[in-house]
């Protein structure tokens, strides 16, 4: 029986297919985390194809890496640093305010009228350093302030900066789904930085302005009461206090309190292009200046850990230290940023193991040849596979992972270019945000914010992260034809 299903392709995607329905019956059915079911179908799949315990985890007389050891340390030694700092940064960003300065001065440029496309924009740059859920927590009470003095919708303003933080946190790194898959498929990130804002701006100004403008019309939904009563609450003790301005003025004018200055826009813009510039540098160093002196600098400053490690530093010297925030506050905030990350980067780890298997029980070989016999291309392979787990169990996270893991032998058996390679990665990252419904925790988070039922939160957001997908992913396979 395991001779058959190791030397049979039909066995083994037989195999392969049922070790998926078990991970999804583990995480959907029965509760189990993410993490854990990934390394329980894992280690199924191995068994089931007759790998050997060595083989699976190594015994203690053998030097040779396992399979467990392999999947886990592979990736997670890559992108481990690159979340964990991108992380901090975000943090760093979201304390300093920087938010607020950036959505301010769009929205006081954009005008009334613009105002919808200005929370877009903050959602977009907003959104490269730090995650889709903090991302609208920070920026929700912006929405609500610009919803309420327009009048209108609250959807109109929440869908275009919906539509930011999802395109970033999808299709751009230092985010753990693009770096997973980047990671997976040994593609450097430069390259997915550029197809990245290449393949998802189209895929915003569709999904989050243009849909977001006409549906914005169609869904009326106020801002949420209690921020209402809040806001009025604070404004008559405003007013209240405004009587007594001239008397406390000359008190307060004694006190040697001030308040941290606010980080210019220029500034804010600068510690998050920093990252990105360098290690684009970097990618493209190889190409431009190939036999030029200063490409061993290029290559060492555009190394993803040490380009972040630098925005770092700088964020919290010019946005912290120098604007009076103390180093013990900028250490704590970090160790506080980094807590949510460890089970992401457990998942990330299951999802590599599970691959790593794949690859190792010869499934991927398999699936190799079945696709190389019936004409279908691995990029359309890729994001269905991906469609497909993240319809059925929700997280974009497990869902380019898996996909990852099963589609990289296929990438390998193929002599693709690192751009193709790249563009790959942006149609698994598509598959993995696809109607986003009931079972995933950001559909949750979003109709509790934005104040709106699970009707109308499946008319607005999933039908735009639908738009945000199937665009994205139609960017990556018409460029692949060219590539």
């Amino acid at each position: 029986m395991v001779h058959w299903l190791q030397h049979e392709t039909g066995g083994l995607l037989l195999l392969c297919a049922v070790s998926i329905a078990v991970l999804l019956f583990l995480i959907i059915k029965v509760k189990l985390e993410p993490f854990i079911a990934l390394l329980v179908s894992g280690l199924a799949l191995a068994l089931a194809a007759g790998l050997s315990v060595e083989e699976i985890v190594g015994t203690a007389l053998s030097s040779k890496e396992s399979v467990l050891e392999k999947g886990f340390g592979g990736l997670l030694g890559h992108i481990a640093p690159i979340v964990g700092l991108g992380t901090i940064l975000g943090a760093i960003l979201e304390r300093s305010g920087g938010a607020d300065v950036l959505t301010r001065r769009l929205l006081s440029v954009a005008g009334e009228r613009g105002a919808p496309l200005a929370m877009g924009l903050a959602g977009l740059i907003f959104g490269i350093p730090v995650f889709f859920d903090v991302g609208i927590f920070v920026l929700a009470p912006l929405v609500y302030i610009t919803a309420r003095r327009g009048g209108r919708s609250l959807v109109l303003y929440a869908l275009p900066l919906l539509a930011g933080l999802s395109m970033t946190h999808a299709f751009l790194p230092p985010h753990p789904g693009p770096v997973a898959a980047a990671g997976l498929l040994e593609v450097p990130l430069g390259w997915l930085i550029v197809f990245g804002l290449i393949c998802g701006i189209p895929a915003f100004l569709v999904s989050g302005v243009a849909w977001g403008a006409w549906i914005g019309k169609r869904v009326y939904v106020e801002v949420p009461e209690e921020y209402v009563t809040a806001e009025t609450e604070k404004e008559k003790h405003e007013a209240a206090e405004d009587d007594e301005a001239a008397q406390e003025k000359g008190k307060a004018s004694q006190e040697k309190h001030e308040p941290e200055p606010e980080p210019s826009l220029a500034l804010v813009g600068l510690i998050i292009a920093i990252p990105l510039v360098l290690i684009l540098l970097a990618t493209f160093g190889t190409v431009w200046w190939e036999d030029s002196p200063a490409l061993p600098t290029l290559t060492f400053l555009g190394n993803p850990v040490v380009a972040l490690t630098i925005a770092v530093l700088l964020a919290m010297y010019l946005l912290g230290i120098r604007r009076g925030i103390p180093a013990a506050e900028l250490s704590e905030l970090a160790t506080r940023s980094l807590r949510p990350i460890g089970m992401i980067l457990l998942v990330i780890g299951g999802g590599a193991f599970f691959g790593a298997v794949v690859s190792a029980t010869g499934v991927g070989k398999a699936l190799a040849t079945t696709l190389s016999d019936a004409g279908l291309p691995v990029i359309v392979l890729a994001y269905l596979i991906a469609c497909g787990l993240r319809l059925a169990q929700g997280s974009a996270t497990v869902a380019i992972v898996t996909t990852g893991g099963i589609v990289a032998p296929l990438v390998k058996a193929h002599d693709y270019s690192d751009p193709h390679i790249a563009l790959i990665a942006i149609a698994i990252s598509a598959g993995s945000i696809i109607a986003s419904h009931v079972n995933d925790g950001g559909f949750w988070i979003i109709s509790r914010y934005f104040n709106m039922s699970v009707r109308d939160t499946l008319k607005t957001w999933t039908v735009l992260e639908t738009i945000l997908s199937v665009v994205g992913f139609a960017m990556a396979a018409l460029l692949s034809t060219f590539i």
